[in-house]
């Protein structure tokens, strides 16, 4: 890998300007989930332990470049020193005087958190002068924000051709999981891909087929794949006008030798809501009066048997309405499987996407994954083979 780490960087005196992602959900002023915060500790944690003084960069919320009190990072700061077991210091700017006293304030064993950078207009536009006045703070960028590295601002790619730059242990640790899922794999490999719609996964889809051994779809996109090969989905969510993209697939797939597993078997119920009445039937059985809302156990067991195949497995989407009783079944059943092959040492799953971690987390299935990205859209694009700008401004 062509990146730095922490382990290459000279800390002792130096500040060490560290972009996180503590972009966290708040209700009444409280911070309601601290797993992006708990992430970050052990960047931190090392920083401080080799002399060096962390100082925080972040953005939170969308303000688009005006100063907007309620998405002020102070916020974070309870749940910060929750997670460092120490006080964190708070500047209320990034750049100009409130930023260079704070910084020219620390003394060992300090953390400094320094205002939302999207209060700038420049952070959003990767604005030079921008970069600069944040990298005239500090001696040494670490990125540990895998999950804006798909932007090009100034906090994640500008600073870091300014600064002798690395990645931080988050960052780390997301590149390695993703190189060994994707780039250099054990095979055969599975990718799962469920969710709504197939418009949204078209590059995702298109760069699997020629990556992957298997690739299993599921949600609202089977039925869409389903519906391509003529097949009756009722009213089941289904985008129609992508039965000839779902067929090139089908066909690209063919070519690179990709498995496609679509369902054989689904869940079919009248109404969408909690506990309604259903029926499994075959796939191509649903009835025109009803929708599809998950997949039936016979594909479960199918997609079990390709997990039992397989060395690595890679997930971004439900295969059903998991957020709803009964319809969360077979996406439960797949992933306590995996978790089970991952936790004998058969398997190396990496997961990733905001459905995909909470679909987890009710399977009672990610503490046992090999690796669970936090991040969104940027684990997207990686799956979809794009160049990240703020992993590729660390290399070199």
């Amino acid at each position: 890998m062509a990146w730095k780490t922490l382990d290459d960087m000279e800390l002792a005196g130096k500040v060490a300007l560290v972009r996180v992602d503590i972009n966290v959900p708040v209700e009444d002023g409280r911070v309601t989930d601290a797993t992006r915060i708990e992430r970050i500790v052990p960047t931190v944690t090392d920083i401080l332990a080799r002399g060096g003084k962390p100082v925080l960069l972040a953005h939170f919320g969308r303000p688009k470049g005006e100063v907007v009190p309620e998405m002020s990072l102070k916020v974070t700061l309870p749940a910060l020193e929750a997670a460092f077991g120490r006080g964190v210091i708070f500047a209320e700017d990034c750049i100009g005087l409130p930023a260079k006293q704070a910084v020219a304030a620390l003394s060992e064993g300090d953390i400094l958190l320094l205002e939302n950078t999207r209060f700038h207009a420049g952070e959003e536009k990767n604005d030079p002068a921008l970069a600069a006045a944040l990298a005239a703070l500090g001696d040494v960028y670490v990125n540990d924000a895998f999950s804006a590295a798909h932007r090009a601002h100034a906090s994640t790619e500008g600073i870091a051709r300014l600064l002798p730059s690395c990645a931080g242990r988050n960052m780390e640790a997301e590149l390695k999981a993703l190189e060994s899922a994707l780039a250099t794999p054990e095979r055969p490999v599975v990718a799962v891909v469920g969710g709504a719609k197939v418009s949204t996964k078209l590059d995702l889809l298109g760069n699997l087929v020629a990556k992957v051994d298997y690739l299993v779809i599921g949600g609202g996109m089977a039925n869409t794949f389903l519906a391509a090969q003529g097949v009756g989905v009722g009213k089941s969510l289904c985008e129609h006008d992508m039965a000839g993209t779902a067929r090139d697939i089908l066909d690209k797939a063919k070519a690179a030798g990709c498995e496609i597993v679509l369902p054989v078997d689904v869940v079919c119920a009248r109404e969408f809501r909690a506990g309604a009445e259903n029926e499994t039937v075959a796939a191509d059985a649903c009835p025109a009066d009803a929708m599809i809302l998950d997949a039936g156990p016979e594909t479960v067991k199918r997609i079990e048997d390709v997990f039992a195949k397989c060395k690595t497995l890679i997930w971004n989407g439900p295969l059903g309405a998991f957020e709803i009783d009964p319809f969360d079944a077979a996406t439960n059943a797949a992933a306590q499987k995996a978790a089970e092959l991952t936790k004998a040492g058969a398997l190396v799953s990496v997961a990733g996407g905001g459905d995909t971690v909470a679909a987890l987390n009710g399977a009672g299935a990610a503490e046992a994954f090999s690796y669970i990205s936090t991040a969104g859209g940027a684990f997207l694009e990686w799956m979809e083979g794009k160049t990240l700008p703020g992993v590729a401004a660390l290399e070199g």
